[in-house]
């Protein structure tokens, strides 16, 4: 007899534990949701997007609105709308017991801005992937302008590149080695702050300091690309100091194993 109570009073307890469990759940989704808990990480000074950005897109969007009910928040939808936005890298959009969320973004790291011949600018990120340009923020990366057909995409670098029918046509491949060299180089982005390309395919570095003009030419490879910066820090670090930075004209790595350098006219 003894047993059968225990296993009543067990069943019992049971129920009540589901019965509370039910009735919370129940209670928690009928809450009005919190506002998240955003975290946004971005490697350098050039943020491209604010909390109160991103939580305006959203609003925007029909996301999240004032009143909203803990069961009428949709993650996932969430989660997918950041990934489209050209800033942001990653994201990991997750929710707690409760109504607590949390929404953690890794922005891209722009490393260049472009003006092309067709009055479009947008950004490069260090990964190749193209950004449309921001009205409410600017960054401090090199700038290529001059004869630049090629168009915003939503194709990275690395995709154009291995797209035989693309990469023939395209100069931002070149682009993009060359500003994540500059970028990367400690000499160098302190150096060169303008990229200018000829009409016959040449690029022109246009320094800080100085008021010279680099021909760099065009770039065929990556390892044409080094060679020539090479010859080019050599020239800064040793020549430059007991020449001057404003006896020359024009200095020309171009071809392969040299540096021409015009001077100045008096």
């Amino acid at each position: 007899m003894k047993k059968w109570l225990k296993i009543l009073l067990w069943i019992f307890l049971g129920a009540g534990v589901i019965t509370v469990f039910v009735f919370s759940n129940q209670n928690e989704k009928n809450k009005k949701i919190k506002n998240p808990e955003i975290s946004i990480h971005v490697e350098g000074e050039n943020t491209f997007l604010t909390e109160k950005e991103l939580w305006e897109r959203l609003k925007f969007m029909s996301l999240v609105y004032n009143g909203q009910l803990n069961n009428a928040i949709n993650i996932q939808k969430i989660e997918r709308a950041i990934t489209n936005m050209d800033e942001v890298k990653n994201v990991k959009v997750f929710k707690n017991i409760g109504n607590r969320w949390y929404i953690k973004i890794n922005l891209r790291k722009p490393i260049a801005r472009i003006f092309n011949l067709y009055g479009q600018s947008y950004y490069i990120d260090e990964d190749g992937f193209m950004m449309m340009r921001s009205n409410l923020h600017t960054a401090r990366v090199l700038i290529f302008s001059g004869f630049i057909k090629d168009k915003f995409s939503l194709k990275s670098v690395p995709e154009i590149i291995n797209n035989d029918s693309l990469k023939s046509i395209k100069k931002i491949d070149e682009i993009y080695h060359i500003s994540n060299y500059v970028c990367n180089d400690t000499l160098l982005s302190k150096l060169i702050s303008q990229v200018y390309l000829e009409k016959n395919g040449d690029f022109i570095l246009i320094p800080v300091v100085g008021d010279q003009k680099i021909v760099f030419g065009p770039v065929f490879s990556k390892q044409q690309m080094d060679e020539k910066f090479d010859r080019l820090k050599i020239f800064y670090n040793e020549a430059m100091p007991y020449e001057g930075w404003d006896k020359f004209e024009e200095i020309s790595v171009k071809y392969e194993g040299q540096i021409v350098c015009r001077k100045r006219s008096k």
